[in-house]
């Protein structure tokens, strides 16, 4: 074990794309874990696009980091100490933990981790927070029924791909839209995705839609935004339902953007638009985590993790996010 230990916090908050200056590399004794808790030397850190919010001094659905304050997200780690009944010292956990080498989690909010089932980072992905949210999100928003078609935005992401083979599960033509040829061939050689497009590379998103989605979208799963979202908008079929998950295209938005008013375009089909937090189904993650697990188990839902190698890059992963660099979900190894 370190003598001390290294640990990432939010330097400064950043205006519109953050840059290495938002974040500072400080070192600090290693934490003590009190009474239920765990000292966790950390395998694995996650960075989502959601930890942009929180960089941010406003009310949103994650409380806001202090400048100064640790930077947060899950964790999948092995147990050094433990001060409770329900771990020993060398069990695998995730839980929310820090940015660092070692941090401290609460027993009572963590979940063992099973190597047997799928190697420890997709922990942090399909059996993880993303997995969940496309499960719920998928299954209890959008609702998809035999034959329809899904479109997901994102569809190489963490939650998209997860979103995109659910949906195939469910019997459903599924389109996706992702940011590169490498992506889109990930997407329809390896997932089963009926079509995907190279949003970069084509000029007209709804021409692009007539051909890879031409009976309309029954089900949009929006983790992007932007222009994507307008040109489905245009192709919603009646009582077609729309689950707004993310927004990454406006993250680094200083202003509201303006774009076209889709308001009008719901009229007609009668669709049903409604925002999604993973944090609602609380009560429900031991079904999604049994279900995803027995889908990876078997075969039925494959992942991938794109894995950058040091605590020391971190930030790097993270701002790799808002240009497109993971396939799959991006994830920290921090001592492997």
């Amino acid at each position: 074990m370190r003598e001390s230990n290294r640990e990432w916090i939010l330097a400064q908050r950043p205006e519109g794309q953050p840059d290495m200056d938002s974040f500072e590399l400080r070192e600090s004794d290693v934490p003590e874990p009190r009474h239920g808790q765990l000292l966790v030397r950390v395998r694995y850190l996650s960075v989502d696009p959601y930890m942009r919010g929180r960089m941010r001094d406003a009310e949103s659905y994650a409380e806001p980091w202090a400048v100064g304050d640790p930077m947060e997200g899950a964790v999948v780690g092995e147990v050094l100490e433990s001060e409770s009944d329900a771990y020993d010292e060398g069990d695998l956990v995730t839980g929310n933990g820090t940015w660092a080498d070692y941090t401290v989690l609460d027993a009572d909010n963590v979940a063992p981790v099973d190597p047997s089932i799928a190697d420890p980072p997709a922990y942090l992905g399909v059996l993880g927070m993303p997995g969940r949210t496309a499960y719920f999100g998928l299954l209890e928003v959008g609702d998809p029924k035999p034959g329809e078609t899904v479109v997901v935005s994102g569809a190489a992401g963490a939650v998209g791909s997860v979103v995109g083979q659910i949906a195939k599960l469910n019997g459903c033509r599924v389109v996706g839209f992702a940011g590169s040829d490498r992506k889109v061939e990930w997407l329809t050689e390896d997932l089963g995705f009926d079509a995907a497009i190279n949003y970069k590379d084509v000029d007209e998103y709804r021409a692009a839609l007539d051909d890879a989605a031409p009976d309309g979208v029954d089900v949009y799963f929006d983790n992007v935004g932007g222009p994507i979202t307008d040109a489905v908008f245009t192709k919603l079929n009646l009582d077609a339902r729309v689950a707004v998950c993310g927004q990454i295209a406006h993250y680094n938005d200083e202003g509201v953007p303006t774009g076209p008013r889709k308001l009008p375009q719901l009229i007609a089909p009668r669709a049903t638009v409604q925002g999604l937090l993973v944090g609602d189904y609380v009560t429900r993650f031991e079904e999604a985590s049994e279900q995803l697990g027995a889908w990876v188990a078997s075969g039925d839902i494959s992942h991938r993790e794109t894995i950058v190698s040091g605590l020391e890059n971190a930030p790097d992963a993270f701002l790799g996010l808002f240009s497109g660099d993971n396939i799959g979900k991006q994830v920290v190894a921090v001592s492997e």
